[in-house]
């Protein structure tokens, strides 16, 4: 028969209890008695003592990172200076290029080789090519002067400038018309095409069926011209060597009554209509203007 304390009856058993008045002393054979679990907080982390003291983390060479002053984070290596001086030279060089740029333009806009005013007209400025291609003037005066006094033009034959009150009628001419009554035309919109005296009569006869009754051109000779034929607007002129030349047409059909004349549409007619070997200042009725 088994015996009641027989561990092997009932299943698992409960571990004995301590002596009667030894708990929480000694158990059996002086084996201390079943405190059960262990009471209070959790261990605060690692036991005393470890890691080491001063031992630097694992992985990295000792002294890295270094430690900032006492009571400041460490912030990182240095900053690198100087990282700004490559822009500074760059924009140095920058300034410079554009300060040579700009005074090259100047250099070449006041008279420098292949510049505006290069080939010169004195203060009225001019812009482009040599003979074949137009040229423009800028900067004329349109003041008037009294009849009978010689203005000194910058170009020859004139492009504007100071004139006389009365304007040349326009028209073909066999000798020189008055230059300051001419201009006076020109500030009216004209186009004066002047030829050399010497010049063959066939291209002479061309040269006039350019005119029209109620046109705006004046066709007269010239002497000491640039060129056998030059064609001269308000503020713009240009030189040929043969009046079968297409580009008089081209002219003729650009600034004939050109906007920019001073004057475009005023009168070419009904003033003076003389030579300039015939002009009198005593006979002219200067209120035409």
């Amino acid at each position: 028969m088994s015996s009641p304390n027989d561990p092997r009856q009932n299943g698992p058993q409960r571990p004995p209890e301590p002596f009667p008045g030894s708990y929480p002393g000694q158990g059996p054979h002086g084996a201390p008695a079943y405190q059960g679990p262990l009471q209070g907080p959790p261990p605060q982390g690692p036991p005393p003592g470890y890691p080491p003291q001063g031992a630097p983390p694992q992985g990295l060479p000792p002294g890295y990172p270094p430690v900032g002053p006492p009571g400041h984070p460490y912030q990182g290596p240095p900053r690198k200076r100087g990282g700004a001086l490559p822009w500074v030279i760059g924009g140095s060089a920058l300034a410079i290029v554009l300060v040579g740029v700009t005074g090259l333009g100047v250099w070449w806009a006041r008279g420098g080789p292949g510049g505006a005013d290069s080939g010169g007209s004195g203060a009225s400025g001019a812009s482009g090519g040599g003979q074949g291609e137009v040229r423009i003037f800028e900067g004329l005066s349109a003041d008037h002067v009294d009849p009978g006094e010689t203005v000194d033009y910058a170009q020859h034959p004139p492009v504007g400038g100071e004139h006389y009150p009365f304007w040349q009628n326009c028209g073909v001419y066999d000798e020189p018309v008055l230059t300051e009554a001419a201009v006076h035309s020109l500030e009216h919109g004209t186009v004066w095409i002047t030829y050399d005296p010497s010049l063959d009569s066939g291209q002479v006869e061309r040269l006039t069926s350019y005119h029209e009754p109620g046109s705006y051109v004046l066709v007269s000779p010239m002497g000491d011209l640039p060129a056998p034929i030059v064609a001269s607007a308000w503020g713009a002129q240009i030189q040929l060597e043969d009046a079968s030349d297409e580009r008089i047409g081209d002219f003729l059909r650009e600034y004939e009554q050109s906007p920019a004349a001073p004057e475009p549409g005023a009168p070419c007619s009904g003033a003076y209509d003389g030579n300039d070997a015939d002009f009198d200042p005593e006979t002219v009725d200067v209120r035409m203007n």
